[in-house]
């Protein structure tokens, strides 16, 4: 039997309420619509078969399957709704308060058991960020971060401290996702010239001078993002500082960290400096995609070496999106981007489409591995409101636009766990659609009155980098990109060709000394070609090359840089290569 297609939740100023998924798009009857304003608040189970909301009054728990309400809590302040993964337990928070005698709150984290409706554990936790307890896949372990140490609960007896990690002010942890052994990151801020740090452990080993699986050090972290690959055989740390001393971003200043659980650990090198917007994790476990650099961003593919394995080239982005089966991959601009998409097949290296979302604020893959969702959501922005349903070839299936005078606050897909949806071959034929996809009219630049009566130029503001293929090809130490393997193999054959026209006049095994070598490179590019524009390109290049050995000298005598005369010598070799083709065809 195939799965059911997973339903739409939206919550706005016209209520709480469900619509069907693709092809259908009408409001589901599984769910009846919840009016009002009074929502704030709503979430599904990890298998999406238990859905929990606050209607200001109540929160109130449903079977989707069979349309049953399960049970009900007097709970009407509460803000933060999460299931465990197998549905055992409902965490709810709400914010903290004192008395106005100063004495203290009563405890605002509850924990309900989901087959009686009993409060199994009530807690005091202060801040919302990362307010929900961690749990393990099949729940028999349980952690909290509590006064700089994490404590951790086994098979949801929330009565009894089963284990303590205790270091030296633990700001932040993370549970690994999968089955047993369980591993967790801890990070340890910096403080008085110390770095600050992440540590591997496998649990319950915490205890010894060796207990660490691996530790990663580092200065400039004021704060770290956290990323477990789906295998939880390594982590990805987003170091971040709040302020970059050197001026050069507004952003801060990030680095991005790979540690793995055998050890070994490294910097990944970002060929482009500038803030980090984005880093995923394919589903795969066996690579990851960062988006980075000042605008127009960068974004390339890592293997688990940390060596770039695809280069996306330079354009306007800031998120990336694996799809749940890991075969597409989806780099946007949202923000204060114009929405633009690239939706790539990740298995070939072919681009797939280009739609584009303007506005939007929310972007998510459907659990079909096939749809996905872009909404204009309150209060990032209050004109505009609604959401579209694409499918990943650009078309448009579905557009829904909140009337003027209402907001939409939030929308989202309904879970299912994976392995759910098998994966399908990918298309590159746009599906058919009766929704108009009403395509943004490009800006033009705008051109100075003394201008546009004249010629436009074809000038950039920013010269984007186009993608490359970064895998090492057989017999080569470095990548070649495909155009560069194109231009190899002309090379080659040319000159062989050239060889054998030459045969007879020089014994083919007697290489040339590199004096003969450069007399002959003289004597050919004194020739004339006889085409007017090749000899001026073969002019051109040799005095791009000329200026380029007076800056190499000038470098070796000591003298500073500039930063574009270091890129004019990193472009020796692609001149060199130009100029050897261009005489090879006089």
């Amino acid at each position: 039997m195939a799965p059911s297609t997973p339903l739409l939740t939206v919550r706005g100023s016209e209520g709480l309420y469900m619509v069907n998924g693709p092809p259908h798009f009408t409001e589901s009857t599984v769910f009846p619509r919840e009016s009002g304003k009074n929502c704030k608040v709503y979430t599904f189970s990890k298998d999406g078969t238990l859905f929990a909301w606050g209607n200001g009054e109540k929160i109130n728990v449903t079977n989707i399957t069979n349309k049953g309400l399960l049970h009900s809590f007097d709970l009407p302040k509460v803000i933060c709704l999460e299931f465990s993964p197998k549905n055992t337990v409902l965490a709810m928070w709400q914010p903290y308060t004192t008395s106005k005698d100063g004495t203290a709150g009563i405890p605002n984290l509850q924990l309900y058991d989901m087959k009686t409706g009993t409060c199994l554990k009530s807690f005091i936790q202060k801040k919302m960020q990362n307010w929900c307890p961690s749990w393990s896949e099949d729940e028999t372990v349980c952690a909290r971060n509590v006064n700089n140490e994490v404590h951790f609960f086994e098979n949801n007896n929330l009565n009894t401290i089963a284990n303590k990690l205790h270091l030296q002010k633990i700001n932040d942890f993370m549970l690994s996702p999968g089955p047993q052994p369980y591993k967790v990151a801890v990070y340890v801020p910096g403080s008085k010239g110390a770095p600050s740090f992440v540590r591997l452990y496998q649990y319950p080993n915490f205890d010894g001078p060796h207990a660490a699986l691996a530790n990663k050090s580092f200065f400039k972290a004021d704060k770290v993002t956290m990323l477990w690959n789906k295998k939880a055989t390594a982590v990805l740390v987003i170091a971040s500082t709040d302020v970059d001393k050197t001026g050069a971003s507004y952003y801060g200043e990030q680095t991005l960290h790979y540690i793995a659980t055998n050890g070994e650990s490294a910097v990944v090198q970002l060929p482009k400096n500038g803030p980090i917007y984005d880093v995923v994790w394919n589903s795969s476990s066996t690579e990851f995609c960062a988006v980075y650099g000042f605008m127009p961003a960068k974004a390339t593919i890592f293997n688990l070496k940390c060596d770039p394995v695809f280069d996306f080239g330079t354009g306007p982005r800031n998120a990336a999106y694996y799809s749940p089966h890991g075969h597409i991959l989806v780099l946007a601009g949202f923000g204060n981007l114009r929405g633009q998409m690239e939706v790539w097949d990740v298995k070939n290296y072919k681009l797939i489409s280009k739609p584009v979302a303007s506005d939007s604020t929310y972007f998510a893959w459907c659990p079909d591995g096939e749809h996905i969702l872009t909404a204009t959501c309150a209060p990032r922005l209050r004109v505009n409101n609604g959401f579209k349903i694409w499918h990943y070839t650009g078309s448009v299936l579905h557009k829904y636009d909140v009337p003027s005078n209402a907001e939409l606050w939030q929308v989202s897909w309904q879970p299912f766990l994976d392995g759910i949806f098998p994966t399908k071959t990918i298309t590159y034929q746009a599906v058919p659609s009766d929704v108009p996809n009403e395509e943004p009219k490009a800006a033009t630049a705008y051109r100075p009155p003394a201008l546009r009566n004249k010629p436009n130029t074809n000038s950039k503001l920013h010269e984007e980098e186009p993608p490359q293929n970064m895998k090492p090809q057989p017999g080569n130490d470095k990548p070649l990109s495909k155009t560069a393997l194109k231009n190899q193999r002309k090379h080659e054959a040319k000159k062989a060709a050239k060889q054998e026209a030459r045969g007879d006049k020089s014994p083919p095994n007697l290489a040339p000394t590199p004096a003969a070598q450069s007399s002959a490179r003289n004597t050919l590019s004194q020739s004339i070609s006889g085409n007017p524009e090749v000899d001026k390109k073969i002019k051109n290049l040799k005095k791009k090359l000329k200026a380029i050995e007076q800056l190499k000298e000038q470098a070796a005598a000591g003298k500073q840089l500039e930063k574009n005369q270091l890129e004019k010598i990193q472009k020796e070799k692609v001149l060199l290569q130009e100029l050897e083709d261009l005489e090879l065809d006089i």
